[in-house]
C-alpha cells in the first residue's frame, strides 16, 4: 500500500514545509516592521507578506484533499508532479507578492490552473471507480478496445 502513496506523502510533507516557511516570512516581517501580534495592517511591505501567507494557508486544505484524491482514485506519479507544479506555483506567487502586488497575479493564474486539472483528473478518477465498481462499466478497458 505504501508504495502507492509515497509520493503523495512526500509531496504532502514539502507543502507543510512551505507552508512553515511562509509562516516564518511573516514572524520575520513581524519584527522587521515593528509589528506585534494580533495585529495584521502595516507599511504595505508587511501587508502583502502577511496576504500572501494567508492566501496560502486557505488553499492548502483544497490542494492537499485534491491531490490525495487525484493519487488515489487516478495516478499518483501524475497527481504528485501536479502537486510539486503547484508548490512551485505557490512559492512564485509568495515571492512576487512579496514584492509586488502586480507580481503575483500570473503565479497565481498558474496554480489556479493546476488546481482546474487535479479538479478534473479527481473527478475522473472517481467517475471511473463508481462507473466500474457499482456499475460494472470500465471505461478504459473500452478506450482501448
Amino acid at each position: 500500500m505504501l508504495d502507492q502513496i509515497h509520493w503523495l506523502a512526500a509531496v504532502t510533507v514539502l507543502g507543510v514545509l512551505e507552508q512553515a516557511y511562509f509562516f516564518l516570512q511573516v514572524i520575520y516581517a513581524r519584527r522587521l516592521f515593528g509589528i506585534p501580534p494580533p495585529k495584521i495592517s502595516g507599511p504595505p511591505e508587511f501587508e502583502r507578506i502577511f496576504r500572501a501567507q494567508v492566501n496560502s494557508s486557505e488553499y492548502f486544505p483544497i490542494f492537499l484533499a485534491l491531490l490525495w484524491q487525484a493519487g488515489l482514485f487516478f495516478h499518483q506519479g501524475l497527481a504528485a508532479a501536479l502537486g510539486l507544479l503547484y508548490l512551485y506555483g505557490r512559492y512564485c506567487y509568495f515571492m512576487g507578492y512579496k514584492a509586488s502586488s502586480s507580481e503575483r497575479l500570473a503565479p497565481i493564474y498558474f496554480s489556479a490552473g493546476v488546481l482546474w486539472i487535479l479538479i478534473a483528473v479527481s473527478a475522473l478518477g472517481i467517475l471511473h471507480f463508481f462507473l466500474s465498481h457499482y456499475v460494472g462499466l470500465n471505461v478504459l478497458q473500452l478506450l482501448t478496445a
